[in-house]
């Protein structure tokens, strides 16, 4: 639903002062903006606000319609203005009440066209060079809580005297050097000793016993100066005789004997055989192969690099994370200040490019109008970066006049290039250049709330201006979505919409932006956006993260997308327009339902796709369903790499998985955690391993087919602060990277052992069985809680039909359920289990 807008009344009231007498505030309408060609924030803006009307025109609107006519309270004034034209001004911040305001002077209209620019400044300087004068100093009472609190001397000071013999008085000195031990009064030595006006008496002690034979009491010439509680027993306790007899003549020995005979011979003739002790997996040679030193196979996550830049992760912290989709061992990490700084404006805001061959260092900078909470690659063209700010505006960078210096293949004498800039004040160390954005979005058409997750739709298919999906004839992502606890979620398009003019420019900017995209710059606005509204209640969900399908193309192809699709160049996004809706083929099997993680730990599951009400206008739907899992706020919704209908969730004590078309209930939920998790995301190479940041900076690292208890592996002290997002990357098939930020500015990186990325499609078919077995079960227990239900009814209703002749115990018994079906269920479980060889036998409780 549009929001409305403020009437002018209330906008006065709000935000208008009272206004000059040589200006006149005015509300023009929509049509009579168009008519005169000042329609706000397109013919006139914050930046260019003026627009000159000529008088004749202003008069023949005021015959044509009489009192219709907005000029119609100014008409005096107009057949009075001496000049042909009179200057409009748009008054975007409502300063006078109105949104414009009428010049009814020349003396006014040529003060504000010609500012006196050259006197401000001098009477600025003149401000600035100007000395304070002190003031007087007025008491108001606080000096004496001042005294009060000071600090005074209350004893009397002792004074001393120190003097030598008169005869002493001007005698030569000699120095020389002496044994302490020789002159008595050398030195005074000041030995410990216990203070006798000084004890505690210890009213109880915690201490071990043994029971030992009674000892005589001795005591020696030796002298404890500290006591404590110890104990020694230096007497062993043995057996006598009869009892060592007695022990090798019982019947549970030569029982014990005549059991373990057999085996310890056994053992010694597979020694004597085989070298039992060997390393069968350095004997191989596949632990050398994979890369593990001598041949030992690392079971836990070992750190390969550290990144960190003193200079621009100072009291900052890491808020995303993302690996360069084609360039190896680079990495991009967006930082956020803290409140206070953020509220002074003292630093900029960067995106930092690190790299395996220079941890210490940034490698690249992208200068970020504010905060960023969120940003991704475009899979299409990996050097078009979008962002989303703290401030709810979407911003565009191109760094493809800058890829080559991240992949080291610049020379070293090649000069930075004009579009770059440096905050290094070091002159002997390279700098690092700085790449501008390129786009900015609108701020009165972006979200009122930080961007908490973007996500690009992929080539297969783009979604239109009414929200329906449709055939991408480009074959490339030009679309992407984002989402704010504002309530609103968004789709952008990167492409020329309609003919625009050029933006104005803003005069303290001198550095030259990139051309790409420079008909969003400042004008760029969302392309189709929903709301969640609750489904029983008012109100709306606010989103955090979200996940969608990624859909994959199921008819014929052509041969025109085969050409599209082998083609290595990327076309350029300014030639690229907006096609009409009449020209697209429409998708009917695109998956329109996406997960919503909100703000109150809450999973929604709503349709992007509008519906049209009574009237035939489109608006957002209610979500479908919505389910209360999580404690706290949602900061992971992701999908698995492998299966397209699994999804992960993670609140702040526990993660839930759900399986898409599974509406009555999520499938997986986890125990509550001692610690609060802060990020997750699933294995790019095992499908049923998934790890977990923790607030204590540990991971956990979890395995559904050993079990769903709890972590197959915790990895301590991955850092010492909060972690706040981790991401996977695959280097090579036999090198796996895990990437680990956190709130102090580091960014640590993690190889994956082995063992956590060797996969198999044994794992996948069993994952895949595991989870229809636990759907299964979901089902079963929801089947059966409808029939207990329904059984409970009908015995209540029978029961109301008789009359009741039965004792108060009687009454009072409860029903107890049949257990048949609970059993049959455990057979089956068994079975299931038996056959994917993950049925652990109860342990035996006998007596061996």
């Amino acid at each position: 639903m549009p929001v409305k807008k403020r009437s002018a009344a209330s906008s006065a009231s709000s935000k208008g002062k009272r206004h000059p007498d040589d200006i006149f505030p005015m509300v023009l309408t929509s049509a009579t903006q168009e008519l005169f060609g000042c329609l706000a924030d397109e013919d006139v803006t914050g930046e260019n606000p003026h627009k000159l009307l000529r008088k004749d025109d202003i008069i023949q609107d005021i015959k044509t319609r009489a009192a219709v006519s907005d000029f119609s309270p100014v008409k005096q004034i107009v057949l009075d203005y001496p000049e042909d034209e009179l200057l409009l001004v748009f008054d975007r911040d409502f300063v006078y009440g109105q949104c414009f305001y009428l010049v009814v002077t020349p003396e006014a209209k040529d003060r504000i066209l010609n500012p006196p620019v050259l006197q401000t400044e001098e009477v600025f300087k003149n401000e600035v060079n100007k000395t304070p004068e002190p003031q007087p100093w007025i008491p108001q009472g606080s000096e004496r809580e001042v005294d009060a609190e000071a600090d005074t001397e209350t004893r009397e000071k002792l004074r001393y005297k120190f003097s030598r013999v008169r005869r002493n008085f001007g005698s030569p000195v000699c120095f020389s050097d002496r044994n302490t031990a020789d002159a008595k009064d050398g030195y005074l030595e000041c030995a410990s000793y216990q203070d006798s006006r000084f004890s505690i008496k210890q009213m109880q002690r915690d201490c071990g016993m043994q029971a030992v034979p009674r000892l005589q009491s001795s005591s020696a010439q030796t002298q404890w100066k500290f006591q404590r509680n110890v104990f020694t027993q230096y007497v062993p306790r043995q057996l006598s005789d009869e009892e060592k007899e007695n022990v090798l003549q019982s019947d549970s020995l030569k029982k014990f004997c005549t059991s373990v005979t057999p085996r310890i011979l056994h053992t010694l003739q597979q020694v004597q055989i085989a070298n039992v002790f060997v390393d069968s997996w350095k004997a191989l040679g596949a632990g050398v192969e994979d890369g593990d030193w001598a041949g030992k196979v690392y079971e836990d996550l070992a750190l390969y690099q550290a990144f960190t830049d003193q200079k621009y992760t100072n009291n900052k912290k890491i808020s995303t994370v993302n690996w360069h989709p084609t360039i190896y061992g680079v990495i991009a990490v967006a930082l956020m200040k803290e409140k206070e700084e953020r509220e002074s404006e003292s630093t900029p805001s960067f995106i930092l490019f690190y790299s395996f061959s220079d941890p210490s260092n940034s490698q690249l900078l992208l200068e970020c109008p504010d905060d960023i909470c969120a940003f991704e690659f475009c899979p299409s063209d990996p050097n078009i970066i979008v962002g989303g700010c703290i401030n709810g505006q979407v911003v565009l960078w191109d760094i493809s006049a800058h890829v080559i210096h991240l992949q080291g293949t610049e020379p070293r004498s090649k000069k930075v290039s004009i579009d770059t800039d440096t905050y290094d004040l070091d002159d002997n160390k390279e700098k690092t250049p700085t790449v501008h954005y390129s786009a900015l979005s609108a701020a009165e058409s972006s979200h009122k709330a930080p961007i908490t997750d973007i996500q690009w739709l992929p080539p297969t298919f783009e979604v239109t201006r009414t929200g329906s999906p449709a055939e991408n004839k480009y074959k490339i992502s030009v679309q992407f979505v984002t989402c704010s606890p504002d309530g609103w979620i968004m789709f952008w398009d990167l492409r020329v919409q309609k003919a625009t003019r050029q933006p104005v420019i803003d005069a303290k900017q001198t550095t030259p932006r990139s051309d790409t995209f420079k008909h969003l710059d400042r004008m760029w606005k969302p392309l189709f956006r929903i709301s969640l509204p609750k489904i029983n209640t008012s109100g709306e969900y606010l989103p955090l993260k979200f996940s969608l399908e990624h859909y994959t193309c199921s008819g014929n192809k052509t041969e025109d997308d085969d050409e599209i699709n082998d083609s290595s160049e990327v076309p350029d996004y300014s030639q690229l327009r907006l096609p009409s809706a009449k020209t697209l083929t429409a998708l009917e099997d695109v998956n329109t339902k996406l997960y919503i993680g909100t703000e109150d730990g809450e999973i929604v599951y709503a349709d992007w796709k509008p519906v049209r009400d009574e009237s035939g206008r489109q608006h957002s739907g209610k979500p479908l369903h919505c389910y209360r899992v999580h404690d706290g706020m949602v900061n992971t919704v992701q999908r698995s790499p492998f299966f397209k209908d699994i999804i992960l969730t993670m609140g702040s004590f526990n993660f839930a998985i759900w399986k898409e078309g599974v509406m009555e209930d999520l499938i997986i939920q986890s125990p509550s955690s001692e610690q609060i998790c802060t990020a997750a995301c699933w294995s790019l190479s095992q499908p049923a391993v998934f790890f977990i940041g923790k607030k204590d900076g540990s991971i956990e690292v979890w395995n559904l087919l050993e079990k769903t208890s709890g972590p197959a592996q915790v990895q301590a002290h991955v850092t010492d602060a909060k972690i706040t997002c981790i991401k996977p990357w695959t280097a090579s098939s036999k090198q796996h990277f895990l990437a680990v930020t956190d709130d102090q500015g580091l960014v640590r990186v993690l190889e994956i052992p082995k063992t956590l990325h060797s996969s198999s499609r044994s794992k996948g078919s069993s994952v895949k069985k595991y989870f229809q077995l636990e759907e299964d079960r979901l089902h079963f227990y929801l089947q059966k809680v409808d029939e207990w239900e329904k059984l409970k009814k009908e015995a209540e209703e029978a029961k109301k039909r008789t009359e009741p002749e039965k004792s108060p115990k009687e009454k009072d018994q409860p029903t107890v359920p049949s257990v048949q079906e609970w059993r049959d269920h455990q057979m089956l479980e068994e079975s299931v289990l038996k056959e994917h060889r993950l049925w652990t036998p109860p342990a035996n409780t006998q007596d061996t």
